[in-house]
């Protein structure tokens, strides 16, 4: 099979864990810059209805679709434990299961996409001309939602396989035709809205297509389609349970950020607009982080499956020292830069001024969040998914306790101050059940 062949023999090394980070990072690094494409494309047409229709049906869709995450995580735990079995026919099995739940999971979304947007659109309401302008917008993207979701699993799949090159390949590829038709569609057909909704379907195909072939290794082994094995009752709950612990996960994880947002607006508008210049060096620490994460699920899924109890330990301990640096120079760069990117991201003389006030926040934040961030990529390659749900699930109380404790005393800095406490709950309380993957490790070990 494709690039998983002997990666579970190979020495764990840092070199081995930056060849699997670095190329993350970097298709990371190109994310916001399909975003700019969009908006400055649709900008070119002079009118402000259209750049609001194409932000808010990005944004409608970009939530929806980020509600499959947990096919992308649970993929990786699972694939990569068993590479490290050497199970190849379930290695296979499960990307046949994950393209199946795909492109189940967008049919679905297609066939109710009318009452999905009338929803979305009461939730968050504009002016009837840009909701109609975005509503044509979603009803052509949401075509590529089979693909766009089969995707997180083709990227989980070749996660566990440390082929992350691939998947900056097929990030450079589908964010650089999605630019190129935003330009041909747009400026030169005059297509609008509707030609950047066309841009984005064709290349989220040609994505899939091509992380397809990419995985092309597994369908040249009949393996792939042994129904018995793709439909194992056993297997399919397995996968049902972790992706469902994932999710559940997520969800209280995005009311977290969700409910910051909302309590920072309560302290009037510079102090909203300071915020959210501010959780930019957030998504800056998260993009940076992303790549270690993705390392360590890879290598301690491979090692749980194979049952190497010290392959484990060195892989989380490399993994979170990467981090660790990191962040380390995340926090110098924050400290000594912060106040030129507040005013690069922000023009208002208030704006900048607030930001600077809760800057603090932004440099001790990346070594606070370090230990959630690694943990999480550890308990996900162990599929330790119930206690990474239930840990989530104490810091989310734990993040309540803080709002209402420190927000009447402290204001804005009690609202950072609880978002940074849920961080260190969450890398507290995994750290405690840590044990337990090892635990588990050596009880298969001795029961093989």
């Amino acid at each position: 099979m494709q690039g998983a062949a002997g990666s579970e023999h190979a020495p764990l090394t840092h070199r081995r864990v930056l060849k699997i980070a670095i190329p993350i990072v970097i298709s990371n690094a190109t994310v916001p810059i399909l975003g700019a494409v969009d908006t400055g494309v649709v900008g070119q047409l002079g009118e402000a209805v259209p750049i609001g229709a194409v932000g808010l049906g990005a944004i409608i869709l970009t939530s929806i679709y980020w509600m499959f995450g947990f096919l992308r995580m649970g993929t990786v735990g699972l694939t990569s434990q068993a590479l490290g079995a050497k199970d190849e026919g379930e290695v296979s099995a499960l990307l046949t299961r994950v393209l199946m739940a795909g492109l189940g999971f967008g049919a679905l979304l297609i066939a109710f996409q009318w009452a999905i947007f009338s929803l979305a659109l009461s939730i968050a309401p504009a002016s009837d001309e840009v909701e109609s302008l975005a509503h044509d917008y979603m009803a052509i993207r949401i075509w590529s939602a089979p693909a766009a979701i089969a995707l997180y699993g083709i990227t989980g799949w070749l996660v566990a396989q440390e082929r992350t090159s691939a998947i900056l390949v097929i990030q450079l590829w589908t964010n650089g035709l999605n630019i190129v038709l935003d330009l041909w569609f747009v400026l030169g057909l005059g297509w609008g809205v509707e030609g950047v909704a066309l841009a984005t379907f064709l290349a989220e195909w040609s994505g899939a297509a091509l992380g397809l072939w990419f995985c092309r290794g597994a369908f040249q082994n009949p393996r792939w389609r042994d129904w018995v094995r793709v439909f194992d009752v056993v297997r399919l709950k397995n996968m049902v349970s972790v992706n469902t612990d994932i999710l559940i996960r997520s969800l209280l994880l995005q009311i977290i950020f969700t409910s910051f947002i909302f309590m920072g607006a309560d302290f009037g508008d510079v102090t909203l607009a300071a915020n959210q210049v501010l959780l930019q060096f957030l998504y800056i620490t998260s993009y940076a982080l992303d790549g270690f994460a993705f390392a360590a699920e890879a290598l301690v899924g491979q090692a749980l499956g194979a049952r190497h109890v010290r392959d484990l330990r060195r892989g989380a301990i490399l993994t979170t020292g990467w981090g660790v640096v990191i962040v380390i120079f995340l926090m110098i760069a924050f400290a000594l830069g912060g106040g030129w990117l507040i005013d690069t991201m922000a023009k208002s003389p208030e704006v900048q001024a607030e930001a600077r006030i809760y800057l603090l926040w932004m440099v001790i934040a990346p070594i606070l969040g370090v230990w959630a961030w690694m943990f999480d990529g550890i308990f996900i390659g162990a599929t330790q998914t119930r206690d990474m749900r239930n840990m989530m699930a104490i810091s989310f109380v734990i993040y309540w306790i803080a709002v209402f404790t420190l927000i009447p005393f402290m204001g804005n800095h009690g609202l950072w101050m609880a978002l940074l406490i849920s961080f260190v709950a969450r890398g507290i309380t995994m750290a405690l059940r840590y044990p337990k993957i090892e635990a588990r490790a050596r009880a298969d070990m001795t029961a093989a």
